[in-house]
């Protein structure tokens, strides 16, 4: 067996390969200890070597294991995961709990243009993890209540507390919470959008990341990029184990090389 890891932010996916199909998948959070979350997981494991990817990627690398490990970026992890997934796929956006990739697909699952933006919380599952604490709306329901708006209001700032300021402005205005809630995915989606465009929006586009379980960033997405989903917008059953399935595949990879 191979495995990907793929230790993130918010959480830590690991993924089993043998001769190229999945047969195994397992998560948990990440907390503020992720090496005791990461032997948890591993826990009657007996792989022969794995890849780790993700901003703790070097945790595992120097933890022994018992088995070799190497190291992937996310970028190149998600982009062949994407790629696997889905063979036709020319774009990938993945929105995690801290950062937003867009990554354009060449020919062999390998990576052309790419853009990151992990130098603050906006635009990511964080800013909308926060700014559902201001609505007392849990985040597994904030995409759900967002779609109920109908007139979203322009929001300016994407600075996660200045954000949260504008919402707070526009609910003393009057303007209903829902579309507000709409307005705040709207810039996300927007934002987003301009990253694409940059590296070179060709669809059909992938959708990964723990934000691509929200329903109303979906649609938005969608509407934003022309595409639609289930055609053009391709969204994987887990979105969020993306990252670990590319990290097994490179590693399967190595071992044929």
């Amino acid at each position: 067996m191979i495995l990907g890891i793929d230790i993130g932010s918010r959480s830590i996916e690991i993924i089993g390969l043998v001769q190229g199909e999945v047969v195994e998948k397992r998560r948990a959070s990440t907390t503020f200890n992720p090496v005791a979350q990461v032997r948890d997981l591993l826990r009657g494991l007996a792989p022969r070597h794995a890849v780790a990817t993700g901003y703790g990627r070097r945790l595992v690398q120097d933890m022994d294991l018992g088995f070799p490990v190497e190291t992937i970026t996310e970028i190149k992890a998600h982009a062949m995961g994407a790629a696997w997934l889905f063979p036709t796929a020319r774009t990938v956006l993945d929105i995690g709990g801290q950062d937003t990739k867009a990554i354009a697909l060449l020919p062999g699952r390998r990576v052309g243009k790419f853009e990151m933006n992990d130098r603050c919380a906006a635009g990511t599952g964080k800013f909308l993890e926060y700014t559902a604490q201001v609505f007392q709306i849990p985040i597994t329901e904030f995409g759900g209540y967002a779609l109920r708006g109908d007139t979203p209001p322009l929001i300016n700032s994407m600075c996660t507390v200045f954000a949260e300021t504008e919402a707070t402005s526009l609910m003393a205005q009057g303007v209903q919470p829902e579309n507000i809630a709409l307005g705040l995915h709207l810039s996300i989606a927007r934002r987003t959008t301009n990253m694409l465009n940059r590296v070179g929006l060709t669809p059909p586009i992938v959708f990964v990341g723990g934000v691509a379980h929200n329903p109303c960033m979906r649609r938005l997405i969608a509407e934003q990029t022309g595409t639609k989903e289930g055609e053009t917008l391709l969204i994987p059953e887990d979105p969020d184990m993306t990252g670990a399935l590319g990290a097994g595949l490179w590693g399967a990879e190595q071992e044929k090389s």
